[in-house]
C-alpha cells in the first residue's frame, strides 16, 4: 500500500469519525464536555513541523500484528523500535521486512523498553488485559485489538489503569473503520435520509469455525455478534437501553453439547435505543457464499445501505446467469484490511498530534456489555436493560473491581451506577484537574 493510499485513508476515517459525538458523554458529574473535533487527516501532518518521533513497539507478530505494523511503517512521525512473538522467528521474519532495530519473544520487553511511547497490542485475547495493565504502570500509550478482556471486571480494570496513569487507551472495533460502514454512519451523522428509525445489520461468517475454536470462546454473542452490537451503537449514535436475543443451530451440530451462547451458531437480537430507534441483528457462522455483512438505517426521509465487498466490480451476463462474476471476500483480512490499516493510521494521528482517541476504551468496554446482555437475553427469554449488567458491578477503587452477582459479602453502602461511563476514570484526553482529585469523586460514585 503507498503512502498516498494511507494519507487517502486517513482522510476518509476524519470525515466519517470526528471526534465529537463519537464516544457518549461522560456522566460524571466532575467530567468536563468533551474536546472539540480534531481532523484525522495526515495531510495535515508535515514531518517537518512534527516535534518528536513516537517511537512505538508492536506485541503479536500474527496475522494482525503484521497488518498493523506494515501501516505503522508508513505513517508519519511513527517509527516501530521493536517487535516481539513467542516464536522469535516470526518476530525476525516480521523486522527484516519493515526494518525494526530489535526483537524479543517477550512481551515486557516491548512494555518496558524506555524508548518506546506507545504499544500496539495484538496478542492472544488472554494476555489483552494484564498486557494493558502493564503498559499503563509503565506509561506506555496503548492500542488494543478488541477485546480488552475476557472478563467485565478486568476490562473496566484494564481501561482505569489507562486513565489513572494518564496514557492512552484506542480500542481495535475495525468495522468502524470500514469505508462502506463509515459511510452510512456519516449519512445519518447529515441528516441525509432524515431521522433514524430501524437500523438492521446482518453478519454471516463463509464458514463455521473448527469445534476447538467454539469451545470455549464465550459463546456467539461475544466472539462474532459483538462487532454488529457495537455496529449499531455506532450508526444510532447513542447508548442502548435493552436487548432481546434468541439462538439456535443450525449448521454444525457438534456445538450443541457446549454450555450457553457456545452452542448456537446462528443468533438474532433487537436492540433499543432512545427515541424508539430499534436495531434489528442476525449473525450466522455459515453464509456459503463469502462474508455477508450488510448495514442499513431506514430514517424519517430515505434510506441509506452498503452492500458486500467483491474482489472486483465484473459483471457476467448469460442466458442462465446474470450477476457478480465472483463470490464476495471470504477471509477476514482481505474484507477488512483498509480498515484495519485505518485504525492504525488513526491512533498514530492522535500520538502525533496528541489529540483524542477516536474508539475508546469505553467503547470496549460498551460492546462487551451488549454481549453479555445479550447473552443473559438468550438464556433466560427475555429483555435484559443494560443497566442490569452494569449495576452488577462494583469497585473498591478504579482498578479492584468484582462482580455482586459471584460474591458472598454485598458491600457496605454500596450504591450501584447504571452506566458504563460511571464505572471509569475520565479519559486522559478528558482529564480535568489532578488525578487523585478525580479518583475521590469516583469512589464518591459507588457510595451513598
Amino acid at each position: 500500500m503507498t503512502k498516498s493510499t494511507i494519507l487517502l485513508l486517513a482522510t476518509l476515517v476524519a470525515s466519517s469519525h470526528g471526534f465529537s459525538g463519537v464516544a457518549p458523554r461522560a456522566s460524571f458529574a466532575f467530567r468536563a464536555a468533551a474536546t472539540s473535533s480534531s481532523s484525522l487527516s495526515m495531510t495535515a501532518v508535515d514531518n517537518a513541523n512534527v516535534k518528536e518521533n513516537i517511537k512505538v513497539g508492536v506485541i503479536g507478530m500474527g496475522r494482525i500484528g503484521l497488518v498493523h505494523l506494515e501501516a505503522i511503517s508508513k505513517a508519519p512521525g511513527v517509527t516501530c523500535t521493536i517487535v516481539q512473538n513467542p516464536t522469535i522467528s516470526k518476530a525476525e521474519a516480521a523486522a527484516k521486512t519493515y526494518n525494526v532495530p530489535k526483537v524479543t519473544s517477550d512481551a515486557m520487553d516491548v512494555i518496558t523498553d524506555p524508548n518506546v511511547d506507545a504499544v500496539w497490542i495484538c496478542s492472544p485475547s488472554a494476555f489483552h488485559a494484564e498486557q494493558i495493565k502493564a503498559c499503563a504502570a509503565h506509561n506506555k500509550h496503548v492500542f488494543c485489538e478488541k477485546p480488552i478482556a475476557t472478563e467485565l471486571t478486568e476490562t473496566v480494570e484494564a481501561i482505569n489503569a489507562c486513565n489513572e496513569a494518564g496514557v492512552k487507551l484506542m480500542i481495535g472495533l475495525q468495522r468502524r473503520f470500514d469505508q462502506n460502514f463509515m459511510r452510512v454512519r456519516s449519512a445519518v451523522q447529515a441528516k441525509e435520509v432524515g431521522e433514524p428509525i430501524i437500523i438492521k445489520l446482518c453478519s454471516r461468517d463463509p464458514s463455521p469455525p473448527p469445534f476447538s475454536y467454539v469451545k470455549g470462546g464465550g459463546g456467539i454473542f461475544a466472539d462474532m455478534a459483538v462487532h454488529d452490537l457495537d455496529m449499531s451503537r455506532f450508526l444510532a449514535g447513542a447508548d442502548p437501553i435493552e436487548i432481546l436475543a434468541v439462538g439456535s443451530c443450525h449448521i454444525d451440530k457438534s456445538i450443541e453439547v457446549l454450555d450457553g451462547s457456545e452452542k448456537y451458531d446462528t443468533a438474532s437480537c433487537l436492540v433499543r435505543y432512545p427515541g424508539g430507534v430499534t436495531a434489528m441483528i442476525d449473525v450466522c457462522r455459515q453464509s456459503s457464499f463469502g462474508y455477508d455483512q450488510r448495514a442499513e438505517v431506514l430514517g424519517t426521509k430515505g434510506m441509506v445501505l452498503t452492500d458486500n465487498v467483491y474482489p472486483n466490480t465484473a459483471k457476467i451476463y448469460k442466458s442462465d446467469f446474470t450477476g457478480n462474476a465472483d463470490m464476495p471476500f471470504d477471509f477476514f483480512l482481505s474484507r477488512y484490511n483498509e480498515a484495519y490499516v485505518s485504525e492504525t493510521i488513526a491512533f498514530c494521528q492522535s500520538l502525533v498530534n496528541d489529540t483524542p482517541v477516536p474508539c475508546t476504551g469505553e467503547d470496549g468496554l460498551v460492546a462487551l456489555i451488549m454481549a453479555i446482555a445479550a447473552d443473559k437475553s438468550a438464556k433466560e427469554n427475555r429483555w435484559v436493560p443494560f443497566r442490569e449488567i452494569v449495576e452488577d458491578i462494583y469497585c473498591a477503587s478504579p482498578t479492584q473491581c468484582e462482580l455482586l452477582s459471584q460474591s458472598d459479602v454485598f458491600p457496605e453502602n454500596f450504591r450501584p451506577v447504571s452506566k458504563a461511563s460511571d464505572l471509569l476514570l475520565p479519559a486522559v484526553d478528558k482529564q480535568k484537574g489532578s488525578i487523585d482529585s478525580i479518583k475521590q469523586a469516583f469512589m464518591k460514585v459507588f457510595s451513598s
